[in-house]
Parts: structure tokens; sequence; C-alpha cells
């Protein structure tokens, strides 16, 4: 094993409980140092994660690491029930702390906080450079937005910090600020961090980039965009290898034909003389057995160069990748242009959403913009006008986690035939036997897929589709197929978001800012 490397795997395989393969005879070497890894959505790169983790045992093959491995997952938002304090990892030393103070104390609570009588102040400072403070300790996850908990998540792991460190898509849901204090953390992280993440900015402050493809991880040695440059130029020469062996290919076709051609001719000439008793009877069967031999070798000779050149297309085709993408199409729901959809609260009164616009909300962490979707779903603040409203929330929380995909998304339209709900699914790549997967299995990227199928195939269509960080877990080009769809809806939306990239593309009609808890104005 080299002498930098952080993470080895052997012959690492991870099988489903339904059969669906995740990783196949995965070998490589994760070095030490910072490591970004990327690959497309459902590739396996968060199952990679919590095996290296010891969340899930390998099916075969092993991992060996050089030190103890922390973990953040995608799904630590999800956990809204848990403590502030018991994500920072000191919940039970601040416990016994107050105990001792309270002079309720035992002998346990002594064990438990030993010499560390500056834990409280330790976690309030932690808390402080997040954005928060140490009245906070109490409060729980599902009263933090999610930029909120993930920056949390990231700073607990840096308070004691493990030899190899995993991320799993730590900028989901940051705003600008919060992005800059997690690149502040990650510039000084002591030891090895792999980083699973879409996320170009924090991408490119990563050395190596490892890119989990095909069930292979092949390791770069550079950040993001030097990894990008080099696969385009690899794809070009992959592409130009295709053309030049299908044009070879070609020309041993029209050989073969060729050649096929003239032996037809030989041997009509050949029958044509033996008709006329052209010579000896004895000398045109020898001609005869020539020829036969002569006619072997040649089409020998072709039929070789033939497969030598389709085995040459075949390995240059190999170089070319197909990735596939979700495709993303919204269904009509006919919303006329002077239909008045939603009133949004403001301080100036109602801001109302007519027809089919299309409107950004933006604003930083913990001020209250996942709150705002929500009341206004419950109809504690603003007002809805239509019934037939699509919600994707931020933490993707409203999925059943031990029903199926395809019973999640059926939920949406239960008078619907399975068959074309599963054929629909298969546009969201999510295929075969999986769609049995309970969604307590799924990847981020995957629950986004299955969150986002069940949206768009609500009877009927919404008239306003309300997202909130939709851009969360999904690769590059899938942002793209997104994108795409978004422009191309004739209903309202309602989008929250920090991606500033993402908002630029969906030709928005207004940019609402919140700068203060639950009041909206035009962003300036």
């Amino acid at each position: 094993m080299p002498t930098d490397s952080a993470i080895t795997l052997i012959d690492l395989d991870f099988v489903w409980p339904d059969g669906a393969v995740a990783l196949d005879q995965l070998n490589a070497t994760l070095a030490s140092g910072r490591t970004g890894l990327i690959g497309a959505n459902g590739s396996g790169k968060s199952t990679l994660l919590r095996l290296i983790a010891g969340r899930l045992t390998p099916t075969g093959g092993r991992i060996v690491t050089t030190g103890d491995v922390a973990y953040l997952p995608q799904t630590l938002t999800l956990d809204k029930h848990l403590s502030i304090a018991d994500v920072l990892g000191v919940g039970a030393k601040l416990a016994a702390l107050r105990a001792i103070e309270s002079g309720t104390a035992t002998v346990r609570n002594f064990e438990t906080l030993g010499e560390d009588w500056g834990i409280a102040a330790r976690a309030g400072e932690t808390l402080c450079a997040i954005g928060l403070g140490p009245a906070d300790l109490d409060r729980t996850v599902g009263q933090l937005s999610g930029g909120e908990a993930m920056l949390l998540g990231v700073s607990a792991l840096a308070l004691d910090p493990a030899p190899i460190t995993l991320l799993d898509e730590p900028t989901n849901n940051l705003d600008r600020g919060a992005r800059t204090r997690l690149f502040d953390l990650i510039a000084d992280w002591p030891g090895t961090l792999v980083v699973v993440s879409h996320d170009v900015g924090l991408l490119d402050r990563m050395a190596t980039t490892a890119e989990l493809h095909d069930h292979r991880l092949t390791c770069f040695g550079g950040p993001y965009r030097d990894w990008c440059a080099y696969l385009a130029n690899e794809q070009a020469a992959a592409a130009q290898a295709v053309s030049a062996a299908e044009q070879t290919v070609r020309v041993q076709k029209r050989q073969r034909a060729a050649a096929e051609t003239k032996l037809a001719r030989r041997n009509r000439k050949a029958q044509k003389d033996y008709a006329n008793k052209r010579a000896p009877k004895i000398v045109m069967n020898n001609w005869a057995s020539a020829a036969e031999v002569t006619a072997g070798k040649l089409r020998s000779e072709l039929d070789g160069r033939a497969a030598a050149a389709a085995d040459a297309l075949q390995a240059a085709e190999a170089r070319l990748r197909s990735d596939e993408r979700i495709r993303v199409d919204l269904p009509d729901p006919e919303v006329p242009a002077s239909r008045r959809i939603a009133e949004l609260p403001s301080a100036r009164g109602p801001y109302v959403v007519i027809g089919p616009e299309r409107i950004a909300v933006v604003g930083p962490n913990g001020i209250g913009k996942t709150r705002l979707l929500d009341d206004l779903l419950a109809g504690t603040a603003g007002r809805l006008l239509t019934d037939r409203v699509g919600y994707l929330r931020q933490r993707i929380d409203g999925l059943d986690e031990q029903a199926s995909v395809l019973d999640n998304v059926r939920a949406a339209a239960p008078q619907g035939d399975p068959a074309p709900v599963r054929t629909r699914l298969a546009r969201f790549l999510l295929r075969g036997d999986s769609v049995y997967r309970p969604v307590a299995t799924l990847s981020g990227g995957e629950r986004f897929r299955v969150a986002l199928a069940r949206l768009l195939l609500t009877e009927p269509a919404p008239q306003l589709i309300l997202l909130d960080e939709p851009t969360n877990n999904l690769d590059l080009a899938s942002v793209d197929q997104l994108v795409d769809a978004l422009r191309a809806y004739r209903g309202a939306l309602v989008v929250v978001s920090h991606d500033d990239e993402f908002l630029a593309r969906l030709d928005l009609d207004r940019t609402l800012s919140m700068r203060l808890p639950g009041v909206l104005d035009e962003a300036g």
C-alpha cells in the first residue's frame, strides 16, 4: 500500500438487498490530503462514503484506512429532533456540567465531565463562529435552517477532528457567508478530507479529484476544473479514435465485398472453362484446388483484418461516455396569464403572483425563507389562490421512509396505473427493481429524484410549484435538465435558492429578498 494512501479499496462490492449492484469489484486508493469525490447521481458516491465510515457492510472485498474515520451524511438535516449539543458531541458533558453546577450531581456526572470544565465555553465559541450562539445549544436540528444544520455538522467534526473525515454534500443549503465560513474551515482542516459535492467552488479547493463512474474510481492529481479539461481532451481524442475506427471498418467491409466479387468472377470463368474443356480435366481440377486454397487464404486474411477493425472500434467506443441524465418534462397546467395564483406577504402589502410567473426568494441562512413557504402552504402567511400546489421541500422529509419508491410516487396519483408510473420513473433513472427499494436506503440525489417525480406525476398537474433549494444533491448535468424543464413550465413558480448561477438561468420575472424574518422586498 502506498505510503501516502489514506483509504484503500480492495475488490470492494456492495449489493443492495433487492439485488441492485451499487459497487462492483472496486479497486482504488484515495491519497492523504483533500480529495473531491464526484460522479453522476446514483453512481454510488454516498454509498461508498457510508461503507468507508462503517455505516454499511461490504458485500465483498475490504476497505483499509490509516486511522479513525469521521462522517457527515447528507441526511443530517433529517434528524430534526437531535439537539445542537448532541450534534456537537457535547450533550452528555453539558448535562453533567449543569448537574454539577446545580448541586444535583452524581459520581457518574463527574466521570462524564472529567477535566473538561471549559466544554460550555468551547461549544459556545464554535456556535458563534457559524452565526449561532451559546443559547442555541438546547435547540434542535429541526429549528435550524438546512444551511445552519449542515454548517453545524461540519463544525462538530472540526471540534475533535479524526485522521480521516468524510463530508457528503456539505455546501447544501449554505448562503454565501456560510459557504465562506465552510471554505475557511476546510482550508485549515487537519488530516485527510474526502468531500462528495457538486459545488464547483468547493471542488476547486481540493488537491485531488476522484470520479466514480461505471463502477470504477479514477483519481486525478488536480482540482475539478483541471479534471474537466483533462476529461474533455480525453473524450475528444476518444471521439476521433471512434471516427478513425469506423472508417477502417468501412474500408475492410468494402475490401471484403470487392474480394468476394473478384472471387465470384474467377469462379464463373473457371466453370465456363471447365464446360468448354479448355484444358485437360486433371489440369483444370488442379487449377480449381489451387484457386480454392488462394480464396481461402484471402478470405481468412480479410476476415482477420475485419475482426481487428471491429475490435479496435469496440475499444474506441468503450472510451466514449454515455452518461445518463434525468429527463424532466413538466405537464402544462394551463394557467392563464391573468390568473391570480398566490399572494406573498411583505411589509408593503402582498406581492401577487399572476399567471406563469417565475419568482425567486433569496436571503441569508436562518432568516425564514423555508418557513415562508411552509406558512404559505399552511395558510398562516400570505394566501394561496389555487388548491393545485406542488411543494418540493429542502429537507425532502415528506417521503415515507419505509415505503418503496413506487409506492411513494403513486401516492400522488393513487388512481394511476403502475405501469405508466414505472415508465415515467425510468426518465428519472429509477429503473427495474430499484423502484421497490425503500426510500430509507436511497442517496440524497436518489431521494430528490423520487420527490421530484412524485411532484411531477401529481394529478391534476400543479398550477403553482414551490421549490426550496432544488439543486441540492443534483449533479451538474441533472441541474441542466431541471433548468430546461422549469423554463418550459407554464405554471407559476416560487423558488428559494442560494444557487445564483441556477437562478440566473431561469428567466425570472422577479427576485424578492428577505432581509428580516418574514419580510419580503424587491431585491436591489
